[in-house]
């Protein structure tokens, strides 16, 4: 099973393809974390790190998240993840020439390991790396073949676990007059904020971007929050959408929200943090299960030919899964981060062994 932020030595995942990319500095690893379930499908995240071993650290928390994702879900695919280290932003031939060289190694992992955009990367950086990495990529534009971005799909899951969680909180799952506070409005955000906003939600957001801030006010009268001042921020929901880590136990005593329901990976700094929240009072929806849309809704519908139709009911699931996440929780006595990897373990252990 996935450990969080632990130590490099203490990942008990597959293996991890590295490889240095000299033309554009720029480290690439592939973790694989399991297939039990099924070959290991991720995204691919494009970003600066301190160091080396801070980007592989990373690529080994998220490839562990996935292989939570898919179990919990019930999703025949096992957890993977890449993350491209660069040292600075690359001019756009730097960018594509990385981009194809990436696409194929993925090509040379022979199904081992599938892919789609993720933080820092798109559909049309998705189209690049298909060029040397199909059929193994997925997320591509409509143009070349692909359904196009994942954000909607994952903001979707996202806004049925808010209904989910309003329900409990509130006796009705309706987002109507509920204040909330979108944490980065990127991808995923941007349309959850739309969604919530024609739901009737009291929504406001943050982003560390200022000139992007000021058009999405303009553009959405959705009024911002500056960054500083978000976890003071008096809501019903905080919903974290930007990068992990937030939620730590420095944070946390300082939340002023009934639930958090987000759509960051790894929210949570340490296992603890979930027990902290519930110690607070306030109710974690687990990130790995709320924010599967884009992943599920992507993969269905380009490896195994589901309609669009087939797809929302699918992402609209999400909310039973994590019913049965809080369900758990509560006959257990255990917080809904614990639940849910409890429920992950059970599916995993249940799966027959795939042959190498």
């Amino acid at each position: 099973m996935s450990n969080r932020a632990g130590a490099a030595d203490a990942w008990d995942g597959e293996r991890i393809v590295t490889r240095f990319d000299a033309e554009a500095e720029t480290w690439m690893f592939v973790a694989i974390h399991s297939t039990r379930l099924g070959p290991a499908a991720g995204g691919t995240r494009l970003a600066q790190y301190p160091d080396r071993d801070a980007a592989r650290r990373d690529v080994q928390r998220l490839s562990a998240g996935m292989t939570d994702k898919w179990a919990v879900a019930g999703f025949p695919c096992g957890g993977g993840k890449a993350v491209l280290a660069t040292p600075r932003d690359l001019r756009p031939p730097e960018r594509e020439g990385l981009l194809r060289r990436y696409g194929a190694l993925v090509a040379e992992l022979a199904g081992a390991f599938t892919t789609g955009p993720d933080l820092g990367t798109s559909s049309a950086d998705m189209d690049v790396v298909a060029e040397t990495g199909a059929p193994y990529v997925f997320g591509r534009s409509r143009e070349r073949g692909g359904v196009g971005g994942s954000g909607g799909w994952t903001a979707l899951g996202v806004f049925v676990s808010m209904e989910v969680v309003c329900r409990r909180l509130f006796g009705t799952p309706s987002l109507a007059r509920r204040s909330v506070l979108v944490q980065g409005v990127g991808g995923v955000g941007r349309p959850l904020l739309e969604r919530l906003a024609a739901a009737g939600a009291q929504v406001r957001f943050s982003e560390s971007d200022a000139e992007r801030a000021r058009v999405i006010a303009e553009q959405t009268g959705v009024e911002s929050v500056a960054p500083g001042a978000v976890l003071e921020s008096a809501c019903d929901v905080f919903v974290p959408c930007a990068f992990g880590g937030v939620l730590h136990e420095e944070s946390i005593t300082r939340l002023r929200c009934r639930a958090v329901v987000g759509a960051a990976n790894n929210q949570l700094a340490a296992a603890e943090d979930s027990i902290r929240l519930a110690t607070r009072g306030i109710l974690y929806a687990p990130d790995f299960v709320v924010n599967a849309g884009g992943a599920i809704a992507v993969t269905g519908m380009e490896a195994m030919g589901w309609t669009p139709d087939r797809a929302e009911r699918e992402v609209r699931g999400i909310g039973a899964t994590l019913e049965r996440v809080l369900a758990l929780a509560d006959s257990a006595g255990i917080d809904p981060d614990s639940a849910a990897r409890r429920l992950a373990r059970e599916r995993l252990a249940a799966a027959e062994p795939r042959l190498a």
